[in-house]
């Protein structure tokens, strides 16, 4: 189906207002819309800004007002048609005499889609499909909980140009400029979760925690920066550790944002913090019940930083579904990898990626990529 020019436009723009709301909206996805009048002029604009504040549609439709009798909106995911802590944005849609609704993803919640239909049935004229790929994108945090009710993965990692995390002696500070770190806080600010393995909490000692960064860097693909987050959060901590092996001191246990301590269903400890209790297996705790369990708390979305034995355990599962990494200009020859044993045995089993964006970072180089198949994710 050939995409009309202005539908392409007007959505495009629809998904720029969507990505503003990157780190605020959780557990709600991020939405734009645009709503244009009769003649087909912009009257109207708005993004969901935070979880129970108006939605994209309801903030474009109040700027409009009456402009927007028999006009189009274009929204980047299906209005939602259910009543939560703000009413069904179908309803909003049809109250406004709204003649045309161009959507750009389905809402794969079952609770809350059927906006289309309804507004079908009440007579508006719904196309549905323009620009999905970038709405996808943008909101791809929120698609995979929905999608696959589990938190959705991001790893980090910061390396030398030949691959290594740490020198031989274990030393790791700092490979990678005080610009690029400041990026990562920003990124670690606008995530509902940041996850470690017991391995660098012994090793590092880390706070784990998001603490002021500079303004937003172009293009990141998340929002606002600072300690707590853009909307007063502070990111859970999670620490992946087994046999509860975390000192009671750690820094990770203080009382700077809330942690959790995911433990083997069969660990005794007197380790005093909020324990979760997984099944295990021959490779160590099951992540996949790790993310399921984050995600009936309403963990969207997870910063992965823990080391390369835990990142290598969960791109083995397949539960990486975004790679940030960080490569500074130098050298070591020697030393930790940023990745570990990753489930690959031969050449053909090799975890392909896309590459979504290269920028640099002060003297570093910012890697986004995601890995080339995505099932489930992208429908």
């Amino acid at each position: 189906m050939e995409i009309p020019a202005q539908d392409a436009a007007h959505m495009a723009r629809a998904v720029e207002l969507a990505g503003r709301g990157h780190g605020t909206t959780s557990p709600n996805p991020v939405v734009g819309c645009v709503v244009l009048d009769a003649a087909g002029h912009v009257v109207g604009e708005g993004f969901h800004a935070y979880a129970g504040g108006p939605h994209a549609e309801v903030v474009a439709l109040a700027q409009a007002g009456e402009r927007a009798r028999g006009g189009t909106a274009y929204v980047t995911l299906e209005p939602c048609d259910h009543t939560g802590r703000t009413g069904p944005c179908s309803q909003a849609l049809l109250a406004a005499g709204v003649a045309r609704v161009v959507i750009a993803v389905p809402d794969p919640n079952p609770k809350a889609a059927g906006g289309a239909a309804r507004l079908r049935a009440h007579g508006v004229a719904v196309t549905s499909g323009v620009r999905a790929a970038e709405a996808e994108r943008v909101n791809e945090e929120w698609l995979t909980y929905a999608r696959l009710g589990r938190s959705h993965v991001t790893w980090k990692f910061a390396a030398t140009l030949d691959g290594r995390s740490a020198a031989e002696d274990g030393t790791s500070q700092w490979i990678t400029s005080p610009e690029a770190r400041a990026d990562v806080h920003r990124l670690r600010a606008a995530a509902d979760a940041i996850v470690a393995g017991i391995g660098t909490v012994l090793a590092d000692d880390p706070h784990l925690t998001a603490r002021p960064a500079p303004a937003a860097t172009p293009g990141a693909g998340a929002g606002g920066a600072g300690s707590p987050g853009a909307d007063g959060r502070k990111p859970l901590r999670v620490v992946v550790d087994a046999r509860a092996r975390t000192p009671q001191g750690a820094r990770v246990l203080d009382d700077r944002a809330p942690t959790l301590v995911a433990i083997a269903e069969d660990t005794g400890t007197e380790l005093k913090a909020d324990l979760l209790r997984l099944p295990s297996d021959g490779h160590g705790l099951d992540l996949e019940a790790l993310l399921k369990e984050l995600a009936t708390r309403e963990v969207v979305s997870v910063f992965l930083e823990g080391g390369p034995t835990l990142a290598g355990e969960f791109l083995r599962r397949g539960l990486v579904d975004r790679v940030v990494a960080y490569v500074a200009p130098a050298l070591l020859g020697s030393g930790r990898a940023a990745l570990g044993a990753a489930g690959v045995g031969t050449i053909g089993a090799i975890h392909r990626l896309t590459f979504d964006e290269i920028s640099l970072i002060g003297p570093d180089v910012r890697l986004i990529a995601r890995p080339a198949t995505q099932p489930g994710r992208e429908q």
